[in-house]
């Protein structure tokens, strides 16, 4: 597990929250998006995921600088649709999410666009 980053410090003690538990939280609202397809990985992430029930550091690199997060995405999004306005909502959701649940304060959620999946009817 990774060293966790220290946001509040209380009477009885501090609250540390770690990079994968921020790299889980912006995974979920990624996904969440309507029109994103999933998270693109490296082949290291891909042979990562068969081991790990949940591999939610595929396509995400998260840094922390003091209470300041910058969030790299890569996504796969589906045909058809607007990717600037699907890269937008991920950006707001990501931001939300993140800083509602952590209190961390996000500056940048950027978005490198690495595919397009064809959307097969379900």
């Amino acid at each position: 597990m990774s060293e966790g980053k220290q946001i509040n410090k209380f009477e009885n003690g501090n609250v540390n929250i770690s990079d994968e538990v921020l790299e889980t939280i912006a995974t979920i609202a990624t996904e969440e998006v309507e029109g994103v397809s999933g998270l693109s990985g490296t082949l290291a992430d891909d042979l990562g995921s068969l081991f790990k029930k949940n591999n939610y550091k595929k396509g995400i690199n998260i840094k922390v600088d003091e209470d300041k997060v910058i969030i790299d995405l890569n996504i796969i999004v589906d045909f058809g649709v607007k990717i600037p306005d699907v890269s937008w909502t991920v950006q707001e959701a990501v931001k939300s999410s993140v800083e509602n649940m952590t209190g961390l304060k996000v500056e940048e959620v950027n978005i490198h666009v690495d595919g397009i999946r064809e959307k097969k009817d379900q």
